[in-house]
């Protein structure tokens, strides 16, 4: 009795997590990574098995050297094989500089990973302090007499 118990328990379980899909976080064309991009969770489908994010940061919807620049952050249930072919079309433009417009994608494996997005704001303050030592190195060059 104990032992056919436990067989059903199993059985139980197993088909449970048969059943079980993929939750990603869901939102299109956002200003940031806030708002629906944190709140709206989807089920996926039972072949999609990534999550996928994809941003863009630039001035939108065209690019002028005094535009304010925004992320606008995207979240989708993907396969593995369009994840694959997302990062390879972004790849190119994913340069991460703060004065640049550029485009990333990440993928994840896992319920709900796509929360936060990664290829933020870390890279650009980088970026900008390393213009901001440029600046000045070429600021003091121009000073030095011919």
């Amino acid at each position: 009795m104990f032992c056919y118990n436990i067989y059903t328990l199993f059985s139980f379980l197993f088909l449970f997590q048969l059943g079980s899909a993929l939750e990603c976080y869901v939102c299109n064309e956002q200003e940031g990574n806030t708002d629906k991009c944190l709140k709206t969770i989807k089920i996926c489908e039972q072949h999609e098995d990534m999550c996928m994010t994809k941003i863009k940061w630039g001035s939108l919807p065209y690019w002028t050297i005094t535009a304010a620049k925004q992320f606008n952050v995207s979240k989708e249930c993907a396969t593995k094989d369009l994840c694959e072919q997302t990062w390879n079309a972004t790849l190119p433009y994913c340069e991460r500089i703060w004065y640049l417009d550029w485009r990333c994608s990440e993928c994840c494996a896992g319920d709900r990973c796509n929360y936060y997005v990664t290829l933020g704001s870390s890279s650009l303050s980088a970026n900008a302090i390393f213009l901001g030592i440029a600046a000045i190195a070429v600021s003091f060059l121009h000073m030095l007499p011919v």
